[in-house]
Formats: structure tokens, C-alpha cells, sequence
């Protein structure tokens, strides 16, 4: 899951040492002392080496080209604290030590215990001596943006065992062709950064370094931000409630550590800060290891307002926690790793639910696969394995999360991990097919949550969240609000924290959106997020006006139908493949009023609350997500269909159904509980498709309950066909009454004119009689009455005829009589009389 496997991915150490075998002749014994110093921000690895009179080497590894360079080699056997290069490799920054054996002389100045110097190695030129001190110091040059050409000034980061941080300012020039030279170097400008701290971290992907300084006892963190010039900016700072002491000192992301003890730092407060392109910001902080039973960690999302403190649980009680906690980022996730122990993958966009995030306990195979010994994150989603030296970059793993999505049997582990599947985003479609295959093998499995439900609300978000920032507040991620079952093996409280206090007024980029964050968290206190709600209201509103006759104004109408034809077309568009399943090939006005109100409703929601974004842009977003609902759920019946390999022979009614045919209507079940309860749009075609195969599988008095209760919609479509293909055998007419009485009006009188059967023509003939007598105003008629065909004996029914006769011929353009062919004249007449005898008592 967490790819840091050493079979499927070989650690940029592991590069280095073959490349410096062939690159330069290294004695296989030598391997031991090589050691990885720094990762630059262009990904460069800068390692150290010894040869065996104890001479230090310094190399570097190209990431871009793979291959190794020689920077410089110092000819004494001395300890390399820290390393870095400038960008153009041409000054090369080093602190060293007394390498530790006894009875050397001290191979640096009197009365000093590090040494940092500046060289020209470019070609190898000058040292120059920086610093001459008892006190350790870490070098870090800084790497602007800029790329296209060498910069004239270098600025060097010094920083001190003592609690402070300087920058060096560093201007260079060529002389003699290609020979870079520092050109200041009598006198290099110094600049005081940051001092008084008792922790700090620095950023190499942003260039920004974060540290905590100790005020009235309470700590405070500041960012600051390094720009491609020499200047830089205070960002914000932020009170945090953690225990730290005045008198401790750490560093994190200040290259490979291992002068500071690491038996003490395991014992320290683990602190790190972790952001990403969305505008989060994370602070994730364990305290020191008070118990063996159990171990407290938190994570304070600023970019949420709310910090969550985990407690979980170590297992046995002989189980001791002999390594330190880990502290990962991955991108829309932040990874809490203890050694043998447990794996837990917050997710930082939507941290709200727990289960929106996986925690996996030692006896996981997950657990076995990660390395046990002690990890240090570095920037970039780096992690230095400190016991074999490796370094690796951590990725998620899709394939091994599919696998593990299918064999995990927690529905907690199910959610969470649908969800960090989708947000790893690489080849969508093959992905979605993936999924949904697992979905129609374990359509039932799920029992906290609606499986159908909740691929379809995240893939449709994922599918639009890159398009711009704040989506994650305007979109729903998932369908659930609330979680409130227990997750084996960890408990959390979750409380609100104070928010950072920017200490600049003009933003770009990532500070830009972590600024829309905060805001958000300050004055939004209702979600924003988009629901069905008021759709569900005009839709129902539209239907029922409908059904009494009544319509809007046309032009409204046909601006909602408008969207859904739009709709229909960028669907179509997606999927240049042809469909096996019979839909979108209907018109389906009810579907297509309910996709055309989500797309009005939807695209104002969304201009009014995304700033600065192009309305036509926003359009296309809108049609898009939509699309992707509906496109799910064509691609789950698709991928049914296929399954079972169905014909286009089940859509006619005069057949038995097959157990495939069951599966797939049961799917389509599952599907439709999943829209209704969101008040989603369905493709055109579907309710007929549904109700086909529900009179293909059901008996009839359950086929009957499931059109009672709404699960089954009687559209035109599939009863017209109904009608047309199943013959008047007994069964079958009942099935036919059955379902003709449960007709819309209108509907009703438009599918019995093609059943050729006397219960149909009673029903004609009934509505008829009924037209006729809506508007019926009694006039004077003459004595004189005319012989009609249709005269019987019994005098009251004669005259009924006559007066509907007259009522016919006043306008037969209006009461011209639909659907005569159908009608049996001589079961009128007799279903006439019966029902007048019955209404007289006679």
C-alpha cells in the first residue's frame, strides 16, 4: 500500500552504490561508509564516502540523468555533520568534526570542534572557513524557482547548534572562461533569520522553514518563507499546545542526522509539519512514551480549525515500543507509522470521519511489508530508512490497495480505502472498471454504509476536484455525515484549535489557498456543500403540476430540458464505445427534468461561491460532473451486463427469466436505492429496463408490491411493449389488468387502445363517457327521438345513448372517439346496463 518495498523499488542508495563501483573503482569494503547527507530541491543526493586512509569523498547523484559526480574530496579523516551544493554546483558547503578515534590529533584549528567551510568546486578551487566553532552547524543553500540561468548570488543557511539561524549571502563571478570564484569572500554579508528556538524544520520542495520559539512558556510555531531573491518573509505563526523544553533542541529536514543521539531523540516530542498544493497545513505531534500498552498522538489540521489526539492500542503488554513514531506525507494523506505496531493513513482533505481514514494493527501483512527499523521523513515524500541507510521516496501504491481492497473484510477498512484508491487518480476509467467489478461481487457486503452510494458521490468528486481549489468545500466527498461505529484498536478526541495568524496581506499560490482555508473556517460555519434538496422540491413541484394539467412557462422548460440534452451529449461524447445496455434511448421527460434541475441547481451554487473562476468554465464543470454520475452508472450496468452476458432477447416479455437476469436486477435495485435516497437522475431508459426485468423475475403479487411502493416505475415504454408481447392467456391478462389499473390516467388511456380486449374497452369506453359528461349542460330536447344502432329495450339506457350521441355530434372534433376499433360494442351494453341495475338496486 505505502510503496516502500525494496523487490518493486530500489532507493536512490542503492543507484548510488552501483554507479560508484564502476564511476569511481570504490572498494567493495568502503560500502559501509557511505552515507546520504542531503536531498537537495532538484532531487540531487548528496552522499559521503571513505576510502580506506580515511579520506572523505563528497559525491552527488543526478536525479535527472542517473549518474554520479565527484564534488570534492578532503584529504584528513574527519565526521561530515552536514553537506550542500548550490544549484549550478559550483560552491560546495560542508561542516565537519573530529572523526571519533582515539589517539588522533585534532585534524581541525585549536581550541575548535566544527569546522564549515565554503569551497569553489568549479573547478576546485579556494576554501574558505566560515565558521570555527565548539558548536555543531547545518548548511543548506537555498533554490529558487528560477532555472534558466546561473544566478549571480547564492544564499547559505547556517544553522546552529546554539538555537539560531543566519543567512549568508554569496555573490560569485567567472573569470578565465568557465571558473567560478566567490567574489566577496573577504566579507560575507550575514543575515540574522530566526534565533531562540527550541525546534525547527526545514521545508526543501517550498523552501520554507518552520520553528518553535518558547513565549511565557507556550509554544508558538512561525513559518518562514524563502523567495528567489535574498529576501524573506515571516508567514504566520501559530500557537500549539505541546510540551516542549526550553533546554531541548531538535532539527528535522536538516539533512541525514545521525550526530544528534538518536536514543535521545526517541525519548523527544516527535513534531512535523506537513502541507500540500490544496492549502493544508498539519502539525503531527507525539509527546514521549509514557505507557507500553498504548500511545497518544495528534494531528492539528489548521486548514479544518480542529486538531484530532488519537490514543491506540500497542497490543500485548510485553510488545515494547523500542523505535520511534513516523510521521509520513502522501500527498492528500498523512501517514503514522510505529514499527511492528500499527499504520494509520489520515486523510488530511477530509479528516471529519474517522473512517474516511485506514488504521491497520501489527498483525496486517501491510505492517511486514514496511521497513522496521527507525524512519526519518524528508521533504517530498522521502523517508530515510536510518537502520540500513536507504533511502527511498513513499508512494501509495494503487494495485496493492485494489488487492487489498478486495480481501479486507472491515466495512471501516472498505470506506476508507474506496476513498484513497480514487484519490490516487492515475488512469481513472481502468480504475473505475476495477471497482466496480469488486462492487458487484460484494454488493451486499457493506452494512455501515451503501456501497453503490458511495463510489458514485466520490468518483464523481475526484473526477472534478483538480479543476480548481475549494471543491472540497462545495462538493460532497461522500454520502455520509455522520460514523459513529467503533474502529478496532484506536479511539480519538477531537476539539477546536486556534487558527494561524497570517502575518502578511498579500498571497499567491499555496499561501493563497491556505488563506482561503482559514477564511472559509472563520466565516462559513454552515457546509457549503452541494445537495439535491431544493431539486427534490421543483422536481416534485413540476410532476404534480404536470399531473393536474398545469405547466410552467415554456421557456423555463425547456431551458431545464435544454441542460439535460447537454447533458446527454457530453455523456456520449465520454464513451465513444457502443452501449450493450438499452439506454439513453428513450426520452424519459421525468429523468430528463430531474438532470436539467441538478445542472441549473448545481451551477448556481457553484458561481455563488467560487470566486474568480469563468462562468463558462464553471458550465463545463457542471455538465461534466453530472455526466460522470450518470456515466457511472452506465458502466456498472455495462459491466453486469457483460458479466452475464445478456442478449438484447430479454427485453421482450415473452420468455422465462435466468439467473443472470436476477443478478443484474438485483444490481439495479441496489442502484436505484442508492439515487433515491440522494435524489440523483438515472440514465433514460433505465426505469424501463428495470421494470422489464422485474416482470421477467418477480411473481406477481411481489412485482405488484415493488410498482406499489415505487421501486418499479411503470413508464410508457415498458408497458407498451408489455401489451405487445404477452397474449391474452389468463395469467397474462391478469398481469395486464393488473398493471393498466395502476397507470397514470393519461397513460392509461393510451396503452388500453392497444390491448384488444373487452376490459380494455370498458375502461375506454368508461373514460370516454366520463370526457363527455365533464362539461354536460342540460338542454330542452325534442319528443322526437331517432332510432340509434345502439337502442335496447330498457328505456333509461336509450336515452343515456341518445344524450351522449348529441353531445358527440354538437363538436365531433372534440369528442371524436379514440381507440373505436377496440371496443366491443355489445359488452358495452351489457357492462352499461349491469352497472345502471346496480346503482338503482334492482
Amino acid at each position: 500500500m505505502c510503496r516502500m518495498k525494496r523487490n518493486s523499488l530500489k532507493s536512490s542508495l542503492d543507484v548510488c552504490k552501483i554507479y560508484l563501483k564502476g564511476f569511481f573503482g570504490v572498494l567493495e569494503n568502503n560500502y559501509e561508509s557511505l552515507r546520504v547527507l542531503n536531498v537537495e530541491r532538484n532531487g540531487n543526493i548528496i552522499y559521503t564516502y571513505k576510502d580506506d586512509k580515511g579520506n572523505v569523498f563528497f559525491g552527488l547523484y543526478d536525479y535527472q540523468t542517473k549518474q554520479n559526480e565527484h564534488l570534492y574530496t578532503f584529504e584528513k579523516d574527519l565526521q561530515v555533520v552536514s553537506c550542500s551544493v548550490n544549484r549550478e554546483r559550483t560552491l560546495l558547503a560542508a561542516s565537519l568534526v573530529q572523526a571519533a578515534k582515539e589517539g588522533r590529533r585534532n585534524e581541525l584549528q585549536p581550541g575548535s570542534r566544527c569546522l564549515t567551510l565554503l569551497v569553489e568546486i568549479h573547478p576546485i578551487n579556494n576554501v574558505k572557513v566560515l565558521k570555527a566553532v565548539d558548536s555543531y552547524i547545518w548548511v543548506q543553500f537555498l533554490y529558487p524557482q528560477v532555472e534558466s540561468h546561473p544566478l549571480p548570488e547564492n544564499h547559505l543557511l547556517l544553522t546552529s547548534e546554539e538555537k539560531y539561524i543566519e543567512q549568508l549571502h554569496i555573490q560569485v563571478t567567472q573569470e578565465d572562461g568557465n571558473r567560478v570564484v566567490i567574489k566577496n569572500s573577504g566579507h560575507l554579508p550575514r543575515q540574522r533569520v530566526a534565533e531562540d528556538f527550541v525546534w525547527a524544520q526545514w521545508d526543501m520542495s517550498e523552501q520554507r522553514l518552520y520553528y518553535i520559539d518558547l513565549k511565557k512558556s507556550r509554544s508558538v510555531l512561525k513559518c518562514i518563507q524563502f523567495y528567489a531573491d535574498e529576501h524573506f518573509s515571516l508567514m504566520f505563526e501559530a500557537p500549539l499546545d505541546v510540551s516542549l523544553s526550553d533546554s531541548g533542541f531538535k532539527l528535522v529536514n536538516f539533512g541525514y542526522d545521525d550526530l544528534q543521539d538518536q536514543e535521545k531523540l526517541s525519548k523527544h516530542p516527535t513534531l512535523c509539519v506537513f502541507t500540500n498544493h490544496t492549502g493544508s497545513l498539519c502539525v503531527c505531534y507525539c509527546p514521549n512514551f509514557d505507557s507500553w500498552e498504548q500511545i497518544t498522538y495528534s494531528v492539528l489540521y489548521f486548514h479544518k480549525g480542529h486538531g484530532k489526539t488519537f490514543t491506540a492500542t500497542l497490543g500485548h503488554v510485553d510488545s515494547r515500543v523500542t523505535k520511534g513514531i513516523t510521521f509520513l506525507s502522501l500527498d492528500y494523506y498523512v501517514a503514522v507509522y510505529l514499527p511492528g505496531h500499527f499504520f494509520h493513513l489520515l486523510n488530511i482533505q477530509h479528516p471529519d470521519l474517522i473512517c474516511h481514514s485506514l488504521f491497520l494493527t501489527g498483525n496486517s501483512e501491510v505492517i511486514d511489508m514496511l521497513p522496521h527499523s527507525p524512519l526519518q521523513s524528508l521533504s517530498g515524500s522521502l523517508v530515510l530508512d536510518w537502520g540500513s541507510g536507504k533511502l527511498y521516496r513513499a508512494l501509495l501504491n494503487q494495485s496493492y490497495l485494489l488487492e487489498f481492497l478486495w480481501n479486507t473484510r472491515l466495512d471501516c477498512e472498505k470506506l476508507a480505502l474506496l476513498h484513497c484508491v480514487l484519490s490516487c487518480g492515475r488512469d481513472p476509467r481502468r480504475l473505475e472498471a476495477k471497482i466496480i467489478q469488486w462492487i458487484s461481487e460484494n454488493i451486499s457486503a457493506c452494512h455501515s454504509f451503501d456501497l453503490v452510494q458511495e463510489f458514485i458521490i466520490a468518483s464523481s468528486y475526484w473526477s472534478i476536484y483538480p479543476e480548481t481549489s475549494n471543491m472540497d468545500k462545495l462538493l460532497p466527498y461522500s454520502s455520509l455525515l455522520t460514523w459513529d461505529t467503533e474502529i478496532p484498536g484506536i479511539t480519538l478526541v477531537t476539539e477546536e484549535i486556534p487558527l494561524p495568524l497570517m502575518k502578511v496581506h498579500s498571497f499567491k499560490g499555496y499561501w493563497e489557498k491556505l488563506n482561503s482555508n482559514l477564511e472559509y473556517v472563520k466565516y462559513s460555519k454552515p457546509h457549503l456543500h452541494y445537495n439535491n434538496s431544493v431539486v427534490r422540491r421543483e422536481w416534485h413541484s413540476l410532476i404534480s403540476e404536470e399531473k393536474k394539467g398545469k405547466r410552467r412557462s415554456t421557456v423555463y422548460v425547456r431551458n431545464i430540458l435544454d441542460n439535460a440534452i447537454k447533458v446527454i451529449s457530453n455523456l456520449e461524447a465520454r464513451n465513444l464505445e457502443p452501449r450493450l445496455t438499452p439506454l439513453l434511448q428513450e426520452e424519459d421527460n421525468h429523468q430528463r427534468l430531474l438532470m436539467g434541475l441538478m445542472v441549473s441547481e448545481l451551477k448556481d451554487h457553484l458561481l455563488r461561491h467560487l470566486q474568480g473562476v469563468e462562468k463558462k468554465k464553471i458550465e463545463q464543470m457542471v455538465l461534466d460532473y453530472v455526466s460522470k454520475l450518470l456515466d457511472l452508472i452506465c458502466q456498472i450496468l455495462e459491466a453486469s451486463w457483460r458479466k452475464h452476458n445478456l442478449h438484447p432477447w430479454v427485453l421482450h416479455f415473452n420468455r422465462r427469466a435466468s439467473a443472470a437476469e436476477f443478478a443484474v436486477f438485483h444490481i439495479m435495485t441496489r442502484i436505484l436505492e442508492a439515487t433515491n435516497s440522494l435524489f440523483l437522475p438515472l440514465p433514460p431508459g433505465f426505469h424501463t429496463l428495470h421494470t422489464i426485468l422485474g416482470v421477467h423475475c418477480l411473481p406477481l403479487h411481489n412485482l405488484l408490491h415493488y410498482i406499489d411502493n415505487g421501486v418499479l416505475l411503470l413508464t410508457e415504454t415498458a408497458v407498451t411493449r408489455l401489451m405487445k408481447d404477452l397474449d391474452n392467456t389468463e395469467k397474462n391478462e391478469k398481469v395486464k389488468f393488473s398493471i393498466i389499473v395502476r397507470l397514470p390516467p393519461l397513460t392509461g388511456q393510451k396503452i388500453c387502445r392497444l390491448w384488444d380486449h373487452p376490459v380494455s374497452s370498458n375502461i375506454i369506453s368508461r373514460n370516454h363517457v366520463k370526457q363527455l359528461l365533464q362539461n354536460y349542460n342540460k338542454q330542452p330536447r325534442s319528443s322526437v327521438m331517432d332510432k340509434s344502432s345502439f337502442s335496447v329495450e330498457f328505456l333509461p339506457l336509450n336515452y343515456f345513448i341518445e344524450i351522449l350521441t348529441d353531445i358527440e355530434s354538437s363538436n365531433p372534433a372534440l369528442y371524436a372517439f379514440e381507440g373505436r376499433d377496440n371496443v366491443d360494442a355489445k359488452f358495452v351494453e351489457e357492462a352499461a346496463l349491469k352497472h345502471t341495475t346496480m346503482l338503482l338496486g334492482l
